[in-house]
């Protein structure tokens, strides 16, 4: 295990590969076995360029001979930041092959970010695209690799931007250039660590997931299992890559390892998006809740024929019901929530499901060794119905962050479960139902309201299209309710949303007290909406003393 990470305990592991969960498979084995048995299928797709299962185990060959020959070596981190192109897909798969360890970055991250990894994981080596959506990456990882030591080459996957740039001899390779006659590698070690996820929280800089290639071989397997994956499925991938659930719950690796063809969106634009779904005949993709809706509206006029679609996943937040009812009767497709995160567990509905289930939980652990308690706030578990703070352990979860011994200390309890900090329930049957974040609490006077418990009433009222619940500073009862709404028509006021909700049977200290109609709600990279943004946005106008508006104030 590489120094800086925590190992399972010996007693799981051997439990975990007695039980079959952990089979000795590397992740870069897993393409070159789907190349063996569907060499002549696509694999991957991005608009007019297609790419066959086996050119792109022998791109990933070459490209991991050719990293070698740059330098790069088992061990050694490499920051990724690419879109969804298929060299994303190629880079990773040779670093996989080669036993180096990709650091995913989402193309979004800037300065900060980016500093901060590169920092914290020691990488060697920086991927970036060039110049993208009018931000040049390339100079960005020049002056990184004039601050960093250990950052010595970057890869540029516009041969152009290697061009323009006044980089120093070596240091600046065009990622075409990352290109050699295959060799013999050491196989890597499947219990070692094969890349890093990110940390999915807004308030700090991500923190560093080892995933290993026994745990996530093991996840993308199961996942894709359940699904009933094969040859003849086709996933849409329009979510980034770099994320978890595109990248594997089952999403990228969980296809490829099936045969299947991913296709590659660099945006979930839903005109797009459908006019793809119906070229390529998609059989599933993955959502998170604002993009669906988004596909829900335009689904109402677009003609695109739909009819290959059979599954759409929709995680990375919460559903609310009244977008989850919409699902099936518009889009034509089964829908399964997900529950998951980069850290690990991962539960989800099954077809077999009721439909109350699906419209209203997050389904069951994919592992029967996934281990799930509610925790009170005393530690001690709850009764089923009981909302707390979910814990989890399991044969993919992880068992501490990279280089982060004092928040590791925090974060599992002395037996091994991550403390996920979600506040979450379980049925009776054992559905998992999730509550919201502990920090998505607002204290108001000492009662403490859900932001998505009010956020979902809000959403029931017609004038809401989308709707977002955040603390407003208040100098005496500490916080109060506050929504940002993207209204569906003429916007609601204070007052009609309060009686509304009222009359629901909500009870009054949970009803907003602050209003804010916007045009669009702020996107985390990943996109989710990013609450950090919006609680800030409310604090700076209360210190301002710049009272909302309750009429059409839309930026």
């Amino acid at each position: 295990m590489l120094e800086g990470c925590t190992p399972w305990p010996a007693e799981r592991a051997r439990h975990y590969r007695t039980a079959g969960h952990w089979r000795g498979e590397s992740l870069g084995d897993l393409l070159a076995a789907a190349a063996a048995a569907h060499a002549g299928r696509t694999a991957l797709v991005l608009g007019r360029r297609r790419l066959t299962y086996a050119e792109l185990d022998r791109r990933v060959s070459r490209t991991a001979a050719g990293f070698v020959e740059q330098g790069i070596r088992a061990g050694d981190r490499v920051v990724v930041q690419l879109p969804n192109v298929p060299e994303f897909v190629i880079v990773c798969f040779a670093l996989f092959r080669m036993g180096a360890k990709p650091v995913f970055s989402l193309v979004s991250h800037r300065a900060n970010e980016i500093r901060h990894l590169v920092a914290l994981s020691g990488a060697v080596a920086y991927v970036v695209p060039g110049t993208y959506q009018g931000f040049d990456h390339t100079r960005l990882a020049l002056d990184l690799v004039a601050e960093h030591d250990a950052l010595r080459t970057v890869f540029v996957l516009d041969p152009a931007a290697k061009a323009a740039a006044d980089a120093p001899a070596g240091v600046l390779v065009a990622l075409d250039e990352a290109d050699a006659e295959p060799r013999p590698m050491p196989a890597p070690d499947p219990s070692d660590v094969a890349f890093f996820l990110l940390s999915g929280g807004t308030t700090a800089l991500p923190k560093l997931i080892p995933r290993t290639h026994d745990d996530y071989a093991y996840q993308t397997r199961a996942a894709a299992e359940l699904l009933g994956l094969g040859s003849d499925d086709v996933y849409l991938a329009v979510l980034p890559a770099e994320f978890n659930f595109t990248w594997g719950c089952p999403g990228v690796v969980g296809t490829l390892r099936s045969g299947g063809t991913v296709v590659l969106m660099d945006a979930p634009i839903a005109d797009e998006c459908f006019e793809t779904i119906e070229r390529e005949r998609v059989t599933f993709t993955s959502l998170v809740p604002t993009v669906a809706q988004l596909w829900l509206e335009a689904a109402e006029w677009n003609e695109a024929d739909l009819s290959s679609l059979k599954l759409v996943q929709i995680g990375g937040a919460r559903l609310h019901r009244a977008i989850a009812e919409r699902i099936t009767p518009v889009l034509g497709c089964r829908l399964q929530q997900v529950f998951g995160m980069a850290e690990g567990l991962l539960t989800l509905t099954r077809a077999t499901d009721s439909e109350e289930t699906v419209l209203s939980t997050q389904g069951r652990p994919l592992s029967p060794d996934d281990e799930v308690r509610i925790a009170g706030p005393d530690g001690d578990d709850l009764p089923p119905g009981g909302t707390g703070e979910l814990l989890a352990r399991g044969p993919y979860t992880l068992q501490g962050y990279y280089r982060a011994p004092e928040h590791n200390a925090r974060a599992f309890t002395d037996d091994g479960f991550y403390r996920t900090g979600d506040l979450a329930r379980l049925t009776e049957d054992g559905a998992l139902v999730i509550e919201g974040r502990i920090k998505d609490v607002i204290i108001r006077g000492g009662d403490k309201v859900s932001a998505s418990e009010v956020e979902e009433h809000l959403l029931a009222h017609p004038a809401v299209a989308e709707v977002a619940v955040v603390p407003v500073p208040d100098p005496f009862l500490g916080e109060r309710v506050g929504a940002y709404v993207v209204p569906a028509g003429p916007p609601p006021s204070l007052r009609e949303l309060k009686e509304a909700l009222h009359a629901a049977g909500l009870a009054d200290y949970k009803l907003p007290d602050w209003l804010e109609i916007v045009v669009k709600l702020p996107l985390t990279g990943l996109g989710k909406v990013d609450k950090k943004v919006l609680a800030a946005d409310a604090a700076a106008r209360i210190e301002a003393a710049d009272a909302p508006s309750e009429a059409a104030a839309a930026r």
